[in-house]
């Protein structure tokens, strides 16, 4: 892998945050998750201390055509270092916001603790691994799957005042903890950031699907963008990353980072303002 921005010359501090002597950081090399763990860390709290805000940050694929998926998933545009880099962000964050059609398409599993950052976690007085926050209207969902019934961490479910009262309670019997952040029947994506913040999650990322990741965008909680463009081309009528409407006026994103790989791109991009 190699940085190709943002460029730095050959005194330039290391990715891991040291100097001097080894690997340039723009150099062609298999980086260490220590080093894609601070690539990828989390703002810093505000100075003064007090809660942190909450940061939603959002991890997609597409192909170079466009595609969030091929065959209605998105692991066949990825790779082996897009899934390393797939780990580390999960590994950063206190709870992965998903949709419940993404749980339903990608076969979704409880988030496993992981060795290599486990002191990392503890010290940032994080769980063993992040929570699984469901985004669901219908609760159409298989409460008997392991990703409810056998999470390390409890999963969560993100749903609305008017959420069937039956399904309601299939998940609690589950063991699933149900947050209402919505008055209809769905959550509203602003309400689910702040009620996670209120449960003192506050390094969040959302892997999507599409459907979501276009009603955070259209709601103005999105705060980054971690994009891998796959080197693929796919055709027929697939997803793009973001679904739904458009928004009133584009919303401008700032590139704070650029890696590089056998031709696949990490981008991560950030909110301006």
């Amino acid at each position: 892998m190699r940085r190709l921005f943002p460029v730095t010359d050959e005194t330039a501090a290391r990715p891991d945050g040291g100097a001097g002597p080894g690997a340039h950081p723009d150099a062609d090399r298999e980086w260490t998750l220590q080093e894609l763990a601070t690539a990828y860390a989390y703002p810093a709290p505000a100075v003064g201390g007090g809660p942190r805000r909450p940061w939603l940050r959002a991890n997609m694929v597409a192909s170079l055509d466009g595609a969030a998926q091929h065959d209605g998933r998105s692991q066949p545009l990825s790779d082996a270092t897009d899934m390393r880099i797939f780990g580390t962000l999960r590994a950063l964050a206190d709870v992965v916001v998903v949709g419940a059609e993404t749980v339903r398409q990608e076969g979704y599993r409880p988030a496993r603790a992981r060795e290599a950052f486990a002191a990392a976690r503890a010290a940032a007085g994080q769980g063993p691994a992040p929570a699984i926050a469901v985004v669901s209207a219908s609760l159409d969902l298989d409460f008997s799957l392991p990703l409810f019934t056998a999470p390390l961490v409890p999963t969560l479910l993100l749903t609305g005042a008017a959420a069937a009262p039956d399904r309601v309670a299939a998940a609690e019997r589950a063991g699933v903890r149900v947050v209402v952040a919505g008055e209809g029947a769905g959550a509203d994506p602003a309400r689910a950031v702040a009620a996670l913040g209120e449960l003192g999650m506050s390094r969040l990322l959302t892997e999507g699907g599409p459907r979501l990741l276009g009603q955070m965008v259209a709601a103005g909680v999105l705060d980054e963008l971690c994009l891998t463009v796959s080197p693929m081309l796919t055709a027929g009528g697939a997803q793009r990353v973001a679904g739904g409407p458009s928004v009133p006026v584009p919303q401008r994103f700032a590139l704070v980072s650029l890696l590089e790989e056998k031709g696949f791109l990490f981008s991560r991009y950030r909110r301006v303002g």
